[in-house]
Parts: C-alpha cells; sequence; structure tokens
C-alpha cells in the first residue's frame, strides 16, 4: 500500500508545561484507508490533529504528506491536501446561504466560477443536501449543519479528510447518518479518512484504529485486533460499545462484533 501520512519520532510540548503532549509518536497512514485515532480527553489526539493540519509547529521529529515534508514553507501546499471537519459546525459558517458557504472556500483558492458551481453542485449532492441549498445554515439542524460542513471540505478536492470529534454533538442517529455518509463520499472518491473519536463504537468499519495515551500510540490494528484487549481499553479511560459490554457480560468474551451478531448469540 502507498503511505499518505508518515510521523516519524513526533515530539510537542505546549509553552509552560513539563510533560508532553505528543511523545516520540511515530505512525503510518496509507492512501485510501479510514484510520480511527481513539484516546481519552488529553491523550494528545486532538495536539496530533494540529500538528498535521500545521496549526501547530514541529518541535521535533517529522510529518511527511502526500510526499511534502511538513516545513513552514510548506503549509499552505498539505492545506490544500486535506480538510478538516470540526467538532462545532457553527464555527465554520461564514455565508448567508449553504450554497454561499461551499463557495466561500473555493472562492478563497481562486477557483473559476463555472468550476465553483459544477463542484458546490457535486458536494451537495454528495451529503444529500441539494434541496436546502438555499436555506441560512444556522437554522439547519445539527446533523445538517455537519453535512454543509462536510460539503464545504469535499468541495476543495482534497485527499485526506480529517474528522476532529465531528459527530460528537450529534445524537446516536445523528453519528449514524453522518458516517454513514461520509463512507460512501471516502469510497466513491478514494478518500483518506482520519476519524479522531472518543466514542469506540463509531470505529467497527475502520480499516485500522489507533489508541492513544499519554501521547503516544499504545495500540494499534484491526478492529477485532483492538477490541480484544478491553481491559486496556478501559483502564486507559475508554468505554466499550454496548455490544462488547454485554457480550463480556454474558458470554465473558472480548471480541469484535456487531449488533446483529449479538443478537444472534442472544
Amino acid at each position: 500500500m502507498e503511505p499518505i501520512i508518515t510521523i516519524n519520532n513526533l515530539s510537542y510540548t505546549y509553552d509552560g508545561q513539563s510533560i508532553p503532549a505528543i511523545d516520540d509518536l511515530s505512525l503510518t497512514i496509507n492512501k485510501g484507508e479510514w484510520i480511527s485515532i481513539v484516546g481519552h480527553n488529553g491523550s494528545g489526539k486532538s495536539t496530533l490533529l494540529k500538528l498535521i493540519g500545521g496549526i501547530e509547529l514541529i518541535q521535533k521529529g517529522d510529518i511527511t504528506i502526500n510526499k511534502i515534508k511538513l516545513r513552514e514553507d510548506t503549509i499552505q501546499s498539505v492545506h490544500e491536501q486535506l480538510g478538516i471537519v470540526f467538532q462545532n459546525p457553527d464555527n465554520q459558517f461564514v455565508g448567508a446561504t449553504v450554497e454561499d458557504d461551499i463557495a466561500f472556500g473555493l472562492e478563497n483558492y481562486g477557483v473559476p466560477h463555472d468550476e465553483m458551481h459544477v463542484r458546490v453542485n457535486q458536494a451537495l449532492e454528495a451529503v444529500e443536501m441539494s434541496h436546502m441549498r438555499r436555506h441560512e445554515p444556522h437554522h439547519l439542524s445539527g446533523g445538517q449543519k455537519q453535512r454543509v460542513a462536510i460539503a464545504s471540505v469535499l468541495a476543495l478536492q482534497p485527499e485526506i479528510i480529517i474528522l476532529d470529534e465531528a459527530t460528537s454533538m450529534l445524537d446516536p442517529e445523528g453519528r449514524t447518518e453522518i458516517l454513514r455518509i461520509i463512507k460512501r463520499v471516502q469510497q466513491t472518491h478514494r478518500l483518506t479518512i482520519i476519524h479522531i473519536t472518543h466514542h469506540l463504537e463509531e470505529t467497527l468499519d475502520s480499516d485500522r484504529i489507533f489508541v492513544m495515551n499519554k501521547g503516544s500510540v499504545v495500540l494499534s490494528g484491526t478492529p477485532e485486533t483492538i477490541y480484544k484487549s478491553a481491559d486496556e481499553l478501559i483502564s486507559i479511560g475508554l468505554d466499550l460499545p454496548f455490544e462488547m459490554k454485554v457480550n463480556r457480560l454474558l458470554f465473558n468474551q472480548d471480541e469484535f462484533i456487531t449488533t446483529e451478531e449479538l443478537l444472534k448469540k442472544l
């Protein structure tokens, strides 16, 4: 597989702190993968996002994104490779209507008007929001707002999309819908997805999971592999998916299990 992000011996300490937020972290993400990065609050996952996105400057180690080594003078080139969907979509809205908001980022990149119109339409179709193109973003539901935020990123045509706790403000149904849409978009456009979350149940469809604690990756592997380490997940403050809790309680088993599989066992 072709690496799209390579991180080597990355360390970062915030001003005034003695304990590093990122501590000698190394990992590789391959093109087209869906990667979940999980950890409790303070584990370092948000700092890692800031470093990958160039929001914080690297102190030690290196990050290479799509063959571009991330430095102060390459941040703009890297920004063109990735898009970030944040936790609170309200913080990203700048347009008076949904389509204006999506077009705003394209204007900043100097995309010609005719191409801009095509990209806005394609992005709205991808997130199933074409019928709400002239609505005001702030009047939408939480799930609809997040769809618009995703569309704004898709219109820029990045190769990598980072979801920064992008479903944490939604109810379970809303989270499921957003993840369904992103999964379909990923498969259609062969995107690389980095999903930062503390909800383990959202990682079921990941290709691989990186579990973070104290600024380091303490576990990595497929969902099937990670879920077998239930005791370790609990010990670092993560909550097991409901299906796993029931499976442990009734059958004394630590394993990857879907709702459908659990129902069959019951």
